[in-house]
Parts: C-alpha cells; sequence; structure tokens
C-alpha cells in the first residue's frame, strides 16, 4: 500500500476570497471586536493572539476573515492625517498627497512589504516541522502575517499620529528637551511595534526562533542615544523634513 500524500496547498488556508468579498459588505463586519481588539493592542497584545488558536480549530486559519480591523484602522489614519494637514500643509495639493500617502502608503504598502518579507522569513527558515514529510506541513499564511503588521501598527498610530500630532509643537521645537521628548517617543513606539510582531508570529506554535523578530528592538535602543547626541529629532525630520516641507 502506498502512502496517503498530503498536498500542502490544502492546509495554507489564506481565506483572500472570502476578506475580499467582505470588504464591500459594511454591515456584514464585527466592530465591537475590532474595538475590542485595538484596546487590547495597547494594553496585552498577547491577549489578542489567543484567539488565533480558537480561529485555526473552528474555521480553519489562522488570519482573520473580517477586514473590519483594516477599514477602521485606514479610516482613522485618514481622519489624523487631514487634522496634520490642516495645521501644518502648505498647499491643497500637498494636503491631498500627506493624506494619500498615509493611508496607502504608510499603512498598506509599507504593511504588504513587511508582512510578504516576514512571511517568507517564517515559512523559509522558522518553521519547526520543515522537512518532516510524514507530518502535515503547517505554513505561515500571508494574511495573517498582514495581520500581524496591522495589530502592530495600531498602537504606532496612537503613539507617531495622535500622540505625536497632539504634543507636536513641543516636539517640533529646537533645542535639547523637544529632541529627547521625540526620540524617547518614537524609540518606545518602534521598539513596541517589533514586540507585536513578535507576539505575533510567537502565538504560531510550529515556529521555532521566533526571538529573531526582537532583534531590532536592540538596534533601535542602540541608535536612539546616539541620535540624540548627533542632534537628531525625529519629529522635525518626519513632519517637517518628509511630509510638509516647503
Amino acid at each position: 500500500m502506498h502512502p496517503i500524500k498530503v498536498e500542502p496547498h490544502k492546509y495554507r488556508g489564506t481565506g483572500m476570497p472570502q476578506y475580499i468579498r467582505r470588504l464591500l459588505k459594511w454591515r456584514q463586519m464585527d466592530m465591537e471586536y475590532t474595538f475590542w481588539q485595538m484596546y487590547l493592542l495597547c494594553t496585552n497584545p498577547k491577549t489578542v493572539y489567543r484567539h488565533t488558536m480558537y480561529r485555526k480549530q473552528t474555521k480553519n486559519q489562522w488570519a482573520r476573515d473580517d477586514p473590519a480591523f483594516v477599514v477602521v484602522t485606514s479610516l482613522l489614519v485618514l481622519a489624523v492625517s487631514v487634522l496634520y494637514c490642516m495645521f501644518y500643509a502648505h498647499s491643497v495639493e500637498q494636503a491631498v498627497y500627506v493624506t494619500v500617502c498615509a493611508v496607502l502608503v504608510d499603512y498598506l504598502l509599507v504593511g504588504v512589504l513587511l508582512a510578504t518579507a516576514f512571511w517568507l522569513l517564517s515559512n523559509r527558515f522558522l518553521r519547526s516541522g520543515a522537512g518532516h514529510s510524514h507530518a502535515v506541513e503547517q505554513r505561515v499564511e500571508w494574511l495573517y502575517a498582514f495581520d500581524i503588521h496591522c495589530n502592530s501598527f495600531f498602537p504606532l498610530f496612537i503613539m507617531l499620529y495622535v500622540v505625536q500630532l497632539v504634543l507636536s509643537p513641543i516636539l517640533l521645537s529646537p533645542g535639547f528637551l523637544p529632541r529627547l521628548l521625540s526620540c524617547m517617543l518614537y524609540c518606545v513606539t518602534l521598539c513596541y511595534y517589533h514586540y507585536c510582531q513578535f507576539v505575533g508570529y510567537n502565538a504560531l506554535p510550529f515556529l521555532d526562533n521566533t526571538v529573531l523578530f526582537l532583534y531590532p528592538v536592540a538596534a533601535i535602543v542602540l541608535a536612539t542615544p546616539v541620535a540624540l547626541l548627533c542632534g537628531f529629532n525625529p519629529s522635525r525630520f518626519v513632519l517637517l523634513g518628509i511630509y510638509f516641507h516647503k
């Protein structure tokens, strides 16, 4: 008797077709669950990923099949970007450019690129079951990698969009104290982003060495005092140097 050959692609469960269909059906989006997740991502992200196992057991996929989180976050980024433009844009054209870039580039395009890179990295190097032909092959779904980025981005949005806007009169001022506050804000926020990335991939039982996703934290912590001593103010660089330059 010949052994049964298991086709790996049957177990990858991207859920992409259903995800795209639900983008057009606002009433089917679970907003209450979305806002609950957003709160937990800022307070206890591990709780969010405990639900991935339940989703895998009930729907046979790790990723969300509800695009509500992406839709709500995109709308929030859009709204806060408009507020930035009201204070700092020099023209209507610049305001439109900044708003479009914030949603389509900073959030979605960068998210797609990072998710793809980490998806490839995880499946190629971190899977503990790779090389065992007798076991059902488990792989990181691309949509789950994108979920991790979106989850990690939301706390970053709160800090580098909302909090930075509120503190911008201070952060954009010349001097050591504004530079110190800005460097600390970016350091903490970017470290937390990568921590959330680690928590997301660490929740998958078939991945090993997920501590790799914490390595950027060390680089950020080491780079921050160097940037401070060199007179670098990340808030001034991002807001006045990239987006709202004259």
